[in-house]
C-alpha cells in the first residue's frame, strides 16, 4: 500500500499537519504548537509516526484527539460577525483613519495616528504573553462609541488596559487628572475605571484598572490614584507575572465570554 502523505494546513488559527492515505482519509493531524499528535486512527499509528517524522522536533505527546472543553464548543458555535477574537489592537483608529484619512498634507501629525501605534505597541506586548496561561482581546466594543483598548485574561486575573501615547514626553498624573507633556490636563483616570467597571459587569467578574502611558520618557504620580495601576508599555509583560486568581477552565470560560460580541451589547 502507498505510504500516507504529508499536508499542511491551517485550522482554527493554528497551524496543522494533516496525515492523508492515499484514499484522500485524514487519519492524524500534527499540532505543533501542543506538540501533540492526534490520532484518528490508532491502527495507523507506526505509519503516521513514520510519516511526520521529518517534521517532529522534541517530544511530543501522541494520542485521540482531546475532548472539546466547554470553552471549546462555545468558540465553534459563535457566528463571526460576533466573534471579537480577529480584532487588531486599535481597530476602532483603523476603521476611522479608513473612513476620514484626513488631508494629505498637514502642519502637524495626525494625533490619531500616534495613538495607533501606542495600541499596536502594546498590544504586539500582550498577544506575546499567550504562552503564560491567557488570552488578550483588542478594541471591545463599548455602547455609545467608547472601546476597551485591551482584556488581558490570565492566571493574575482580568486586567482593561486604556492605552495614551506619550512618545518621549513626561507625563504627571494627579488624580483624576493625567497630563501628557505640554497638553492639557484630562480626568482620564475616570475614563479607565468607567470602562473597567463595565467591563467588570458584562463579565460578572473582577477587571482591574490599568493606565497605559506608551513611550513616556517620565511618569510622576502625584497622587496614587484609586485603584488604578500605571504602567509604561515596557512595564506591560509584569501582568504575566501573577498568578493564583484564575484557574485554566476560568480563563477559558471568560475569555469565550469576552469575544462574544453579544456580551457587550447590553451595557
Amino acid at each position: 500500500m502507498d505510504r500516507p502523505r504529508v499536508v499542511p494546513a491551517r485550522r482554527h488559527g493554528r497551524d496543522r499537519l494533516y496525515v492523508r492515505l492515499p484514499d484522500g482519509r485524514n487519519i492524524a493531524w500534527y499540532d505543533r504548537e501542543a506538540a501533540r499528535v492526534n490520532l484518528l486512527d490508532a491502527e495507523h499509528e507506526d505509519e503516521v509516526l513514520a510519516a511526520l517524522a521529518p517534521y517532529l522536533t522534541g517530544p511530543v505527546a501522541v494520542g485521540p484527539p482531546p475532548v472539546p472543553t466547554p470553552a471549546d464548543l462555545a468558540r465553534l458555535s459563535l457566528h463571526p460577525d460576533d466573534d471579537l477574537a480577529p480584532n487588531r489592537p486599535g481597530e476602532a483608529l483603523l476603521v476611522d483613519l479608513d473612513r476620514a484619512p484626513g488631508p494629505a498634507r498637514r502642519l502637524r501629525p495626525d494625533p490619531r495616528r500616534a495613538e495607533l501605534d501606542a495600541q499596536r505597541t502594546v498590544g504586539d506586548a500582550l498577544d506575546a504573553m499567550g504562552g503564560a496561561g491567557g488570552h488578550a482581546l483588542h478594541s471591545l466594543p463599548l455602547p455609545g462609541g467608547h472601546r476597551v483598548h485591551h482584556l488581558l485574561i490570565g492566571p493574575g486575573g482580568l486586567y482593561a488596559l486604556h492605552v495614551r501615547s506619550a512618545h518621549r514626553q513626561r507625563v504627571t498624573v494627579a488624580e483624576p487628572q493625567v497630563r501628557i507633556g505640554r497638553r492639557p490636563p484630562e480626568p482620564v483616570l475616570h475614563r479607565v475605571r468607567a470602562d473597567a467597571d463595565r467591563a467588570a459587569h458584562a463579565l460578572t467578574a473582577e477587571v482591574r484598572p490599568v493606565l497605559v502611558l506608551a513611550g513616556a520618557r517620565r511618569v510622576t504620580v502625584a497622587a496614587a490614584p484609586r485603584g488604578v495601576r500605571i504602567l509604561t508599555d515596557a512595564d506591560v509583560p509584569e501582568l504575566a507575572r501573577g498568578g493564583g486568581v484564575l484557574k485554566p477552565a476560568d480563563i477559558e470560560a471568560l475569555y469565550a465570554a469576552a469575544r462574544d460580541r453579544r456580551t457587550w451589547a447590553g451595557l
